[in-house]
């Protein structure tokens, strides 16, 4: 039950976060990717992100233009109340099917995360002021990255960490569970 009442959190927290950090920027600029909304760290870190995307090509990150960004809000919505429904039922077999369903989205979310990444990183536009040859900017999935004078560091925001506290809620409970007849 805990597993799933805890994504509540998700709603009111980011899941992830972007930062980058130059020398034109020395107290670095960033992102935070919320559930259902792309925010900047500060006030004016989005306007600032697409403008340095500009120089380089890559296209602004205009979040309404982000399918995902309405598509989480209900799959999260359903993990609450399908979990809550599977810890009112006590039935070891459903609740291995919400946490393998719920790894399969993760892993799915996070592999379009990375495509989404990839796309804005490589596909620039071939008139942008700034053209490096063979050069791209797509950020790390997972850690921090160095692109030309940019670090660029991408990491679970408190929202993502909920997320995988809830897995790892799931998984305990499937362990601690005790089998029984019919379940």
């Amino acid at each position: 039950m805990i597993a799933s009442v805890i994504l509540i959190g998700v709603y009111f927290q980011p899941i992830w976060m972007i930062r980058l950090e130059a020398p034109q920027y020395p107290e670095g600029i960033g992102l935070n990717i919320w559930v259902n909304k792309i925010t900047g760290q500060q006030p004016q870190d989005l306007q600032n992100i697409n403008g340095l995307n500009h120089y380089i090509g890559m296209k602004p990150i205009t979040p309404d233009s982000i399918p995902e960004l309405k598509i989480i809000p209900p799959v999260i919505g359903f993990f609450i109340l399908s979990g809550l429904l599977v810890a009112f039922s006590g039935n070891k077999k459903l609740l291995i099917t919400w946490v393998v369903i719920f790894v399969i989205i993760a892993i799915s979310g996070l592999v379009d995360f990375y495509l989404w990444e990839y796309d804005y990183g490589h596909d620039l536009n071939p008139n942008a002021p700034i053209k490096v040859p063979g050069m791209s900017y797509q950020p790390p999935l997972f850690g921090a990255k160095k692109m030309l004078n940019i670090t660029a560091t991408s990491l679970p925001h408190i929202g993502g960490i909920i997320v995988a506290v809830s897995l790892m809620l799931g998984f305990i409970s499937i362990y601690l569970s005790k089998s029984e007849k019919g379940n």
